[in-house]
């Protein structure tokens, strides 16, 4: 509308655009404030097509705004934010959407609002994250508070949670929470994302350890609480005794329950926390054992004081009655108590490791698919007076056997394995070691030909390579070897022998912080031996890792003092694994190690930031990372900045390849090697495309070790993909191998690629995160101590810790393998084991060429000249009896047809008739499983149970695993699956005595 001549208001014309501002801009001159307030309101709705002329005027729109005797103010505002808006000064278009007060509408669906609303919630945030972090109050403008809490309301109303749950956690504020929990009806799948959202997105842990507190709180309000989750968040809280409440309630319910405890135990098991199971377990054993004795002792002492009592009346019917009613009393007693018991120990023996070890060693025993003819063929390809691919040779076999028991390769081939001397023979001995990982009770009866003994010296290499074998078997489970190999490493004289001692106790004792341990590492560190020291380096932060323990101090004053490189090292790592997972409380250590001027200990800072923020995708972290893999003037620090970007970022391995593609094209061989590794580590398993495409480039490096890193990094990522992806990597190993003129670091690496893809007999895979989303320590410890291996290799051997058996494992209440089976929703070809190979005679490498003479090579030309005629005169014989077959199949009929292919197959494959017959049938889509069997991680999204069959699990969402069974028919009879039980080669031929000799006639006269 505008007003005419008369000062009567008349419509503008339709489709009328405004064209110039200048007419509007020229009445916010005036002194009428309505002409003004008029030009403000048209202005308004003209501001984004004519934004640049009104930025002229924004001097004169600033100056009503301050005016405060102008009644639109706050129009004045709102059309100097959009201004500021579009001349993209974002922080002066919110300080002024700020001061538009309620003409704000964060409802309006425009840009301008959108991208407004965006800045104020990440400026709330920013403020509200340094408050929570600093611990100091912070003041936030009212007015800030007043968008967000609108934008929030608005959320709610829209029914959006989900983005409610987002500004909640993003600003802090866990009241929002649990407003969105209450208005959702506290839906399980709404706190279920919000459970994701509170551990792979909030950046500082002490507001994820409020925010994961609330969680439990919230799950427990369920109709039905979720155990299984509040389990996993207490872990993480690090409070043993709730667990240890929840475990016992639950033994004392019914048979789903028991089977939920049980569950519980095997899903914290496979979280690695070994301290916090050990606490765990001593809270359950004390409070089963004192309800034990509580209730054994009531009965007792009421059938003493009924004794005593009919003792004294002497009343012979009332003793009548009670023996006859007491011991059917008195037996159901023992029989509950009985029962009881029984539950604790199956519930003691999941928490310490005796049965999921047990089950996995059963499983990777009975399902070994380890093809011995690869090794075979790596045996003749390379040259036996190699060392160092002799010696690669025995670590692929060591991964290949992971776990299985089956050290067959060895045995069969003694004299080659002899070749092996020095430290090449430690590292062959402690690939035992990896072999028989697992084997808890028979682990030092298996290595006593090796280990050192009162009275006999033998070679100090096998000797510490038994030692360190010795924990690689025991890891985090050492308590029943920990004094034997405490008392090896005080015994110990040689300087070998103490450094598999130290590696050994320092696995067996893996995150307990003894003090006893840590007093004697120290004294094998002050003796200032570089050998021995590294080592005992690397033991005291595998003995205190994760702890944040003082310990630091003592080890960086040694390692400013000592002269020895390598101890240096040691000690480094060691401060890195010593603050594994403590995130800010890191802070410090780092700080201290990245300012040094010493570049091993920086190198250390680098593992220290990757292991301090392991998996939580910190951008602090990650920035830092990046910060010092492209400003560092030593090599070793870049290399080591760019591969612990892969401990940062594993928990999201979609976002490594395009943090890391651009330093895949550096001009430094060092950060083009760690760009390799970083992607074997965060994308291991997963067979990404993109990190592919990277790796497929750096195997073709004109650096050896790049190269090398590169077909390392390639075999974790593919680890237990389908074989269509792998072949082709496959042959590429066997050519680099194969090839004489390759370089020996190549060849190394295509060596351990052999091993390391087909790890414990194809039923192993690297997973760095449990099923329910946290880290788990052991497999990332061993991964970053493996990547050691660049300065010694029997570091190398790490390399298994990470390696998990990935199977489906079903078990009853009594933790027996019923038979069951599940549905496998793919074709049984995508997921199956690789075929066998066939031995390779052929590619002996060491053998010279044999001299050809050229009369010979003429002989042979002629030869072959004659066979080729002779071929050809066949082959023509062969058409024209074919082609008179064929006259004779069309003149007899369809009869004749049907039985063509056959006659066809048997004078030649050549006719087209055989055809139909050499077709292959087609592949079934899905594929029955019995129980246990191998489930790869790609293949648990098409697992799936029978919910009619007899077993269905006792969480509804498993898929692989240990999982319990509940038995929907528990009156009948269960087949029990057979188990394979591991049986020692070499303790069953010592076992076993020969026949005794037939009868015969003892003649002493005879000769």
């Amino acid at each position: 509308m505008k007003k005419g001549a008369h000062g009567v208001e008349v419509a503008a014309p339709q489709g009328a655009v405004l064209t110039s501002a200048q007419g509007l801009i020229s009445l916010l001159e005036e002194d009428d404030d309505r002409l003004r307030a008029y030009a403000l309101r048209q202005l308004n709705v003209v501001v984004s097509d004519l934004w640049f002329e009104v930025s002229a005027a924004i001097a004169t729109i600033e100056a009503l705004y301050e005016d405060e005797s102008f009644s639109e103010r706050n129009l004045a505002a709102l059309l100097a934010s959009k201004v500021f808006y579009h001349l993209g000064e974002l922080q002066e278009s919110l300080t002024y959407a700020l001061c538009a007060g309620p003409l704000f509408d964060v409802t309006e669906t425009s840009d301008y609002v959108q991208t407004i609303v965006g800045k104020c919630i990440d400026e709330y945030m920013k403020l509200r994250e340094k408050g929570e972090i600093s611990g100091e109050e912070v003041q936030i403008d009212a007015r800030l508070e007043a968008i967000v809490q609108r934008m929030f309301n608005k959320c709610l109303e829209d029914g959006q949670l989900e983005q409610a749950i987002g500004i909640a956690l993003d600003s802090c504020q866990l009241d929002l929470l649990r407003t969105v929990a209450e208005h959702g009806n506290f839906d399980k799948k709404l706190l279920t994302y919000a459970l994701g959202v509170c551990k792979n997105l909030i950046v500082s842990r002490k507001f994820r350890e409020k925010a994961l507190r609330l969680m439990v709180e919230l799950f427990k309000r369920l109709d039905q609480p979720d155990w299984l989750v509040i389990s996993q968040c207490l872990m993480y809280l690090e409070e043993p005794a709730s667990v240890a409440d929840i475990l016992t309630n639950l033994l004392a319910q019914d048979s789903d329950s028991i089977l939920l405890a049980y569950q519980i135990a095997f899903d914290l098991y496979e979280n690695e926390q070994p301290q916090f199971l050990s606490k765990v377990s001593e809270y359950v054993d004390k409070s089963t054992g004192k309800k034990t004795e509580a209730e054994a002792a009531t009965p007792a002492a009421a059938a003493e004081d009924e004794a005593s009592a009919g003792g004294d009346s002497g009343a012979q019917p009332m003793e009548a009655d009670t023996s006859s009613a007491g011991p059917g009393a008195a037996a159901s007693e023992p029989a509950k108590e009985a029962k009881r018991e029984a539950k604790a120990e199956k519930l003691l023996s999941i928490l310490e490791g005796d049965a999921p070890i047990k089950l996995h060693l059963e499983f990777l025993y009975s399902n070994n698919r380890t093809d011995t003819t690869i090794l075979k063929n790596l045996k003749a390809s390379v040259e036996s007076r190699n060392s160092v691919c002799h010696s690669a040779i025995i670590l692929a076999n060591a991964l290949m056997h992971m776990g299985t028991t089956v050290d067959t390769f060895l045995r069969e081939h003694l004299d080659w394995l002899a070749r092996a001397t020095n430290w090449a023979k430690f590292s062959a001995t402690a690939g035992l070691g990896v072999i028989h990982r697992g084997q808890l009770t028979q682990g030092q009866y298996l290595m006593a030909p090796y280990l050192p003994m009162e009275g006999s010296s033998g070679s100090p290499f096998s000797e510490g390579g038994a030692l360190y074998a010795l924990g690689l078997m025991h890891c985090d489970k050492g308590k029943v070897i920990r004094d034997f190999l405490l008392q090896s490493l005080r015994n110990a004289t040689s300087e070998v022998v103490q450094h598999g001692a130290c590696l050994g106790i320092g696995l067996a004792t893996l995150g307990t912080d003894d003090e006893e341990v840590f007093e004697d590492l120290k004294n094998v560190l002050y003796t200032d031996s570089a050998v021995a020291g590294e080592a005992a380096g690397i033991a005291i932060g595998l003995l205190a890792v994760g702890t944040g323990s003082d310990k630091t101090e003592q080890m960086l004053a040694y390692a400013h003092d000592t002269q020895h490189e390598k101890i240096t090292r040691g000690l480094a790592l060691g401060c890195a694994l010593v603050v594994y997972g403590r995130e800010e409380s890191a802070d410090p250590l780092i700080l201290q190690l990245c300012q040094d001027q010493n570049p091993i200990l920086r190198y250390g800072g680098m593992f220290a930031i990757g292991l301090a923020y392991s998996g939580t995708m910190s951008n602090f972290a990650i920035q830092k990372l990046l910060h010092f893999a492209v400003s560092d003037v030593s090599d070793d620090v870049r290399r080591a900045a760019v591969m612990c970007l892969g401990f940062v970022m594993y928990s999201q391995p979609e976002q490594c390849p395009h943090t890391v593609a651009l330093l895949s094209e550096s001009f430094n061989p060092h950060v083009r090697y760690g760009v390799a590794m970083a992607l074997g580590i965060a994308c291991a398993g997963t067979g990404m495309k993109e990190a592919m495409t990277i790796l497929t480039a750096l195997s073709k490096d004109a650096v050896d070790f790049v190269r090398q890193g590169a077909l390392i990094a390639t075999s974790m990522v593919l680890l237990q993909q389908p074989e269509s992806r792998v072949s082709a990597f496959r042959k590429n190993l066997d050519k680099i191998v194969s090839d004489k003129h390759e370089d020996v670091m190549c060849k190394m690496g295509a060596i351990i690629s052999v091993g390391l893809i087909d790890a414990g007999g194809r039923n192993v895979n690297i997973r760095l995160r449990s099923r329910n989303g946290f880290p788990r320590l052991l497999s990332v410890v061993g991964m970053a101590v493996f990547t050691q291996y660049w300065y010694w290799y029997p570091l190398s051997y790490f390399m298994s810790l990470p390696l998990t058996p990935t199977a489906l494992i079903g078990l009853n209440e009594n933790l027996d393998m019923p038979k069951f089976s599940v549905h496998s929703k793919c074709k049984p070809s995508v997921f199956a084991y690789p075929e066998p190979v066939a031995y390779a005679n052929n590619v002996v490498v060491s053998k010279a060429p044999t001299a050809v003479l050229s009369t010979t090579a003429k002989a042979k030309a002629r030869a072959a000249k004659k066979e080729a005629k002779k071929d050809q005169a066949e082959g023509m014989e062969v058409e024209e009896s074919a082609s008179r077959e064929e006259q004779k199949d069309a003149a007899g009929g369809d009869k004749k047809k049907d039985d063509g292919g056959k006659d066809a197959q048997q004078g030649g494959e050549a006719s087209g008739s055989g055809k139909d017959e050499a077709q292959p049938k087609a592949e079934a889509s899905e594929e029955v499983k019995e129980n246990p069997t191998r489930v790869v991680p790609a293949q648990e999204k098409f697992i799936h149970f029978d919910s009619k069959g007899r077993f269905v699990p006792i969480s509804g969402d498993a898929s692989a695993g240990i999982i319990m069974l509940r038995d929907t028919e528990p009156g009948k009879d269960v087949d029990v699956v057979a188990i394979s039980t591991p049986v020692n080669t070499a303790l069953a031929e010592d076992d076993t005595e020969p026949p005794p000799p037939e009868p015969f006639e003892y003649m002493p006269n005879v000769d």
